[in-house]
């Protein structure tokens, strides 16, 4: 069982960046397409971006130029460098597997938080 494991959230003023960083404790399969998620209390997971293993990337309409997803398979971690951040981009952020039928449990996600 792969444990996934979100780091580099925090607070930041509108107009700042963060770069968040999801490691597993064992191997991501290189077919795997893995991808960025974020909640909100009371709202359902929203996909923000994903990557397959070619490299292809796709991302929210919300976020798309502000937000950049990539991947080391060699480290076992996937990133996702955002930009010009937004008070709406305020959530909790995890990762997994793009493919529900293949998801790991959930870890517990890093909280963003971007104040006017």
């Amino acid at each position: 069982q792969v444990q996934l494991v979100e780091s580099g959230g925090g607070l930041v003023q509108a107009g700042g960046s963060l770069r968040l960083s999801c490691s597993a404790s064992g191997s991501i399969s290189t077919f795997a397409t893995m991808a960025w998620y974020r909640h909100t209390p009371g709202k359902q997971r929203e996909l923000v971006a994903e990557i397959t293993p070619a490299g292809r990337t796709n991302y929210a309409g919300s976020v798309k130029g502000r937000f950049t997803i990539s991947r080391d398979n060699a480290k076992n971690t996937v990133y996702l460098q955002m930009t010009n951040l937004k008070p709406e981009d305020t959530a909790v952020y995890d990762c997994n597997n793009a493919h529900p039928f293949y998801q790991e449990d959930w870890g517990q996600g890093t909280q963003v938080t971007v104040s006017s």
